[in-house]
């Protein structure tokens, strides 16, 4: 342990109190809270303001598949119906047009869809390597902020946060999608 963080986890133990019930009495006024709205138009209002594709129909789905096969975990009930289409896992991601997948949660607040890898949304991989990214989300699974989210997840679980498409932007403020992840993302609110 280096002697700076020595001095600081030592000035932190001299302070006593409860660090913990201390930083929940910190007023956060300047947080905004939407529990008010409708959840599924705020989530699908950030979702559109990171350059995700909304859908409020799963009917959709079979109008939005690219050219190519698309991936998909085997115990999604949405994949009926597309035929050869859609190949379930395991396959090789390098030759997929996109992957289709459920979520754990949605968070309205942020836009963000947060992914656990259990049931209905396959490996990680799965979900970083194709180039398109559908996922389905029902109404039961919005959460309206990151603390109602953080309450139904488990967080002992391997967690992917996506808020949009996957984006950078270089020093000069270029942005680029798809450098680290799909380029494409549309989510389907039941």
């Amino acid at each position: 342990m280096t002697d700076a963080r020595q001095a600081i986890l030592g000035r932190l133990g001299a302070s006593g109190g409860d660090p913990a019930a201390e930083y929940e009495q910190i007023a956060r006024d300047y947080l905004p809270r939407h529990h008010d709205h409708d959840l599924h138009e705020l989530l699908a209002e950030r979702l559109t303001d990171y350059r995700a594709i909304v859908h409020t129909s799963i009917d959709e789905l079979p109008k939005a598949l690219r050219d190519g096969p698309y991936v998909a975990p085997p115990d999604l009930p949405w994949i009926t119906g597309l035929g050869d289409r859609v190949v379930t896992e395991p396959y090789d991601l390098e030759a997929v047009a996109g992957v289709i997948t459920g979520c754990a949660v949605a968070i309205a607040e942020t836009g963000t869809i947060v992914l656990d890898h259990g049931p209905r949304q396959g490996r990680r991989a799965l979900t970083l390597v194709p180039d398109h990214h559908l996922v389905v989300v029902s109404s039961d699974q919005i959460a309206a902020d990151v603390p109602e989210a953080l309450a139904r997840l488990d967080v002992t679980r391997p967690l992917t946060f996506i808020s949009g498409p996957s984006a950078t932007s270089d020093i000069e403020l270029s942005r680029v999608e798809g450098v680290h992840g799909p380029r494409t993302l549309e989510v389907f609110l039941l």
